[in-house]
């Protein structure tokens, strides 16, 4: 079976401060790494908008309309210090909802063997009614409830490997013994959550934070001994990837020194993880990557591990 490739032109449109990191030029770069000849082979398929039920999954409606409701019709507004919205950003935020919930339906029907989700903004940070750090609707948390409720999954994991802690997942899915939430970051490092000592109600939260200047070794060890064990207990029905390419040796935002192969080890990890126990199924969803080449690179081995699966 093939990879399937969802992304859109959208995703482009969420205009952003001059200067900030998180910029259009990001998907762009992603795209023109995967129409190299070596991705022909990708099923491709543009994002749907998603609609308030299916945010609602993770986010109260309210919270909905209030992102909505704060859109604004030209120039760019703050959402908080590092979040902002231009004309483009909300119709971009419910294309990056819609593909991952396209995803896991082309996943769990077995159209596909796997799916990447390249669309932009990242969401991770998203808690249930704070958008914060480039995010504002929670992708891999809706995802993983839209699998619970539409295709009747009892467990899904979600595996964090962005160089940021996804505080809002954690937040999302604190008290929730269904889902499990695992971190590799950079510790300390923004939003300054992610400490091994949270673990959740249920001891659903697993993380694993590095610190500065760790690269390969480091970032392996996390999860031969501490993430990989977890998950194989777990034992999910699905898996999601929180996939952000930002701990790369080449990112000016933070300090960890991954480079591609690192990237191509943990998603041939992971889907060996998903193959005992999901039946293969795995949805990843770009994060984070700031430095345009290590993440076009840290893209291509990640995807290339996908379809060799």
């Amino acid at each position: 079976m093939t990879t399937l490739l969802i992304s859109h032109p959208a995703c482009v449109d969420h205009i952003v401060p001059q200067g900030h990191p998180e910029r259009p030029e990001r998907m762009r770069a992603v795209e023109e790494a995967l129409a190299a000849e070596q991705f022909q082979d990708l099923a491709r398929e543009q994002a749907p908008m998603a609609d308030g039920e299916i945010v609602t999954l993770a986010h109260p409606m309210d919270y909905f309309e209030a992102i909505r409701e704060a859109s604004p019709s030209e120039g760019i507004v703050r959402i908080d210090s590092d979040t902002s919205m231009s004309p483009g950003s909300f119709e971009a935020a419910l294309r990056c909802v819609g593909g991952a919930v396209l995803a896991v339906d082309e996943v769990m029907t077995g159209k596909v063997a796997n799916a990447f989700v390249a669309t932009r903004p990242p969401g991770h940070h998203a808690e249930t009614a704070k958008p914060m750090g480039f995010c504002f609707f929670n992708n891999a948390a809706i995802a993983a409830r839209y699998a619970q409720q539409k295709h009747g999954i009892e467990r899904a994991a979600i595996i964090d490997f962005d160089v940021h802690h996804g505080n809002g997942t954690q937040d999302i899915f604190w008290a929730d013994n269904s889902v499990l939430y695992t971190s590799t970051h950079e510790m300390p490092l923004y939003p300054g959550t992610g400490a091994v000592g949270e673990r959740g109600q249920y001891d659903t939260i697993v993380n694993a934070p590095l610190r500065a200047g760790d690269g390969g070794d480091q970032f392996r060890e996390a999860f031969e001994t501490v993430i990989l064990p977890r998950l194989r207990r777990f034992s999910p029905d699905l898996v999601i990837i929180s996939a952000g390419f930002d701990a790369h040796t080449r990112d000016p935002l933070a300090n960890l020194n991954l480079v591609e192969t690192d990237y191509a080890w943990v998603t041939k990890k992971l889907m060996e993880v998903a193959d005992e126990t999901a039946k293969g199924r795995v949805v990843s969803l770009l994060e984070g990557g700031y430095d345009l080449q290590g993440l076009s690179r840290s893209v291509a081995a990640h995807v290339t591990a996908l379809m060799r699966g």
